[in-house]
């Protein structure tokens, strides 16, 4: 499966943010798709800190690893209705 563009991605999200707005999600696919992608964000973060940690692997590069991961357990212990307006489809 090919990576959605840019434009696909936010047509998504804006649809699935509007989806739950209305309470047109049945299923629960637009609040899958609004969590996997805020958590998504944030495992990103991780990725970048760690492979600056393995080029590096001073204090600074894993102090802000662990820094990145700690962001995203918070993040991933949000609760769900958290997701219903998310700030960054402003």
């Amino acid at each position: 499966m090919s990576k959605p563009t840019d434009v696909e991605l936010k047509q998504a999200l804006a649809e699935a943010a509007r989806m739950r707005e209305h309470g047109e999600d049945p299923h629960h696919v637009a609040k899958a798709l609004l969590n996997l992608h805020y958590r998504f964000r944030y495992l990103e973060d991780v990725l970048v800190a760690a492979e600056h940690y393995l080029r590096g692997q001073g204090e600074h590069e894993h102090a802000r690893l662990v820094r990145a991961i700690e962001h995203y357990h918070e993040a991933d212990s949000l609760t769900s209705s958290q997701y219903d307006k998310p700030s960054w489809l402003a």
